[in-house]
């Protein structure tokens, strides 16, 4: 058996609350790492995705118009 299967097998065998613990703190130390938007950053952000969101959804709503009058002129 390879050194790393050893360490996977003994990883997973053992006390389910000691992993649990240690996931949660790896957890913690991830999120350590983050870089948070500050204020003005997440402002910018939000202000972008719903422009994005109004403009699809206006050229969402364009095209509907243009294939509701297409069909309706093609069956009426």
């Amino acid at each position: 058996m390879s050194e790393s299967a050893a360490k996977d097998a003994s990883t997973r065998s053992g006390n389910p609350i000691k992993r649990v613990m240690r996931f949660i703190r790896q957890v913690i130390d991830e999120m350590r790492k983050v870089i948070w938007p500050t204020k003005n950053e997440l402002w910018t952000y939000f202000v972008v995705v719903v422009v994005f969101i109004v403009a699809i959804m206006a050229f969402t709503g364009i095209l509907d118009t243009i294939f509701d009058r297409l069909v309706l002129w093609g069956l009426g």
